[in-house]
C-alpha cells in the first residue's frame, strides 16, 4: 500500500512537473498549494533529492526542480524512493529480493506465484505512468471526475 508520504511525494512531483522549465519552486510554495505540512514536505523533498529525482538550489531564488523531464519520470520511481519496493512480499521483489525464511519451496510456493502476478500488475502500471501522462489525464477531466476524452 502506498503511504501518505508516497502520495504527498507524487503530489509534490506533479507540482514540479507543472512548473518544469520555469524557475525553481520553494517548499513553501508546494506546501501551500498542495496543503501539505511544510516540515513533512521538507523531509519528502530531501528523500526525493537523495533518490536523484529532484535537484535543489539555494538562495533567494532557490527551490526545487525535477532532474529530468516529466515525460521520463514514472510513479514507480517516485514510490520506490519514498516507500521502497513495489512488491507485496520481498521474495518477488525485483529491486529488494529476499527469500522468505519460512518458505518450504520457493519454486512451487502458491503464495509467491500469486504475489508475483500482483507485483507485475502494479509495476506494469506504475512503471509506465509518467508525470506528463497524469497531468494530461487530469486536464481531460471535468469537475465531478468525468473524462472528456481518452
Amino acid at each position: 500500500m502506498i503511504s501518505r508520504k508516497g502520495k504527498y511525494a507524487i503530489r509534490a512531483a506533479l507540482f514540479l512537473a507543472r512548473e518544469h522549465g520555469k524557475s525553481p519552486v520553494s517548499v513553501g510554495q508546494i506546501a501551500s498549494a498542495e496543503k501539505i505540512s511544510k516540515k513533512f514536505l521538507e523531509a519528502i523533498m530531501l528523500d526525493l533529492k537523495v533518490g536523484g529525482l529532484v535537484h535543489s538550489r539555494r538562495g533567494k531564488h532557490g527551490g526545487y526542480v525535477l532532474n529530468e523531464p516529466p515525460s521520463k519520470l514514472t510513479l514507480g520511481r517516485i514510490i520506490r524512493v519514498i516507500d521502497g519496493p513495489l512488491a507485496p512480499v520481498r521474495c518477488v521483489s525485483v529491486t529488494a529480493y529476499k527469500a522468505c525464511e519460512d518458505c518450504l519451496n520457493e519454486a512451487t510456493c502458491p503464495i509467491r506465484m500469486v504475489m508475483k502476478h500482483v507485483r507485475e500488475a502494479i509495476s506494469r502500471v506504475l512503471d509506465t505512468e509518467t508525470l506528463d501522462e497524469i497531468l494530461g489525464a487530469t486536464k481531460r477531466l471535468k469537475p465531478g471526475g468525468r473524462v472528456l476524452e481518452i
